[in-house]
């Protein structure tokens, strides 16, 4: 049977930025892309926590959102690189201090993440 999408709410910037960030690993997908981390072999090293399937999903949904690109080079076996759009460079400030904050923040976010765990 055929399942109907609803349409997501994007009556303002966060909603827009949340429909496109929207994943676990979406902001450090693009901080490794802008690091120079290109391959997806690369990417799937410095997070181990993520399977291969999931990364490349998420990657999927960046490229459709157009803030990352892709190049395939025509060798055996095939090559792809991922980098930044000008979209996606734009982002990166933003996601430098979202990191920040959570710098800024990290003991005590820490302890109520952990205690979220733990009750």
């Amino acid at each position: 049977m055929y399942e109907r999408k609803t349409l997501p709410e994007l009556n303002c910037g966060l909603d827009l930025i949340g429909e496109v960030l929207y994943g676990k690993w979406k902001m450090r997908l693009l901080w490794l892309i802008h690091e120079g981390f290109q391959r997806p072999s690369e990417l799937q090293r410095k997070i181990p926590g993520a399977s291969r399937r999931v990364l490349n999903v998420q990657l999927k949904e960046l490229e459709s959102h157009e803030l990352v690109g892709k190049v395939i080079y025509p060798v055996v076996p095939p090559k792809v690189e991922y980098f930044l759009t000008d979209l996606g460079q734009s982002l990166i400030p933003v996601i430098g201090a979202i990191g920040q904050w959570g710098d800024q923040h990290e003991e005590q976010l820490r302890t109520l993440i952990l205690k979220g765990i733990n009750p």
